[in-house]
């Protein structure tokens, strides 16, 4: 009976700990630009402040977790398709990349923004944890693309989805046109446009990664 009692509150827990984010990233979506306060999450989550505070001690600490729910998201589909037995190539991973990164509307506004947060505004403890998992992350998914594609030594896989990653969000914060969808995207509010910063953020990043991958990989740039 005691250990039944401890897995209801487990999932007590579980449950109540997505219903923050999801409130978190709902509050997100309607005001991008606003970092909701605790008390506003608790609002949307329709819990008491209190709550929130056991779970989060500062709204930046919620912040983060909203990313970094978004990351697990892309890291689960990565390991899901390395872990197959069919060949991976460079397209299987675009796709990831265009599905999990580049068409939610809050991963890489939220990317550019933790930046800072965790330079100025987490715990050094829990910004060291934060590392740690996304660390587990890389080392797992890098050892992955080395199993598919033998041309990459070890090492090489996770220094590969390094660069990946610098390229994704670089472009990102360089371009005015950041929209998902088309060559017409919103610009950058307050900067005037210029054709040196204004390009389609998915077509130049789909050529980007795919000649870091074709030049490391010396695979073929499509199936």
């Amino acid at each position: 009976m005691v250990i039944r009692q401890r897995a209801i509150q487990a999932e007590d827990k579980q449950e109540r700990h997505h219903a923050i984010l999801d409130a978190a990233e709902q509050l997100l979506l309607r005001s991008p630009e606003h970092i909701a306060s605790v008390a506003e999450v608790a609002q949307e989550a329709r819990l008491a402040k209190g709550t929130v505070y056991l779970y989060f001690r500062s709204k930046e600490e919620l912040l983060l977790a909203v990313h970094e729910r978004g990351i697990d998201r892309f890291f689960s589909a990565v390991d899901a398709l390395l872990a197959g037995t069919a060949p991976v190539i460079i397209d299987d991973m675009l796709a990831l990349t265009q599905r999990h990164i580049v068409e939610p509307p809050l991963f890489l506004p939220m990317a550019s923004r933790c930046f800072g947060v965790m330079a100025r505004s987490v715990p050094e403890e829990f910004g060291i944890a934060f590392h740690l998992r996304m660390a587990d992350r890389l080392e797992r998914a890098g050892a992955g693309l080395e199993r598919h594609f033998a041309q990459l030594a070890p090492g090489e896989g996770l220094a590969l989805l390094r660069r990946s990653y610098a390229l994704i969000l670089g472009l990102w914060q360089m371009s005015l046109a950041r929209g998902a969808g088309s060559e017409c995207a919103a610009m950058t509010p307050g900067v005037a446009a210029s054709p040196v910063f204004v390009w389609s953020y998915p077509k130049e990043l789909e050529r980007a990664l795919r000649a870091l991958w074709h030049g490391s990989l010396g695979a073929p740039a499509r199936r």
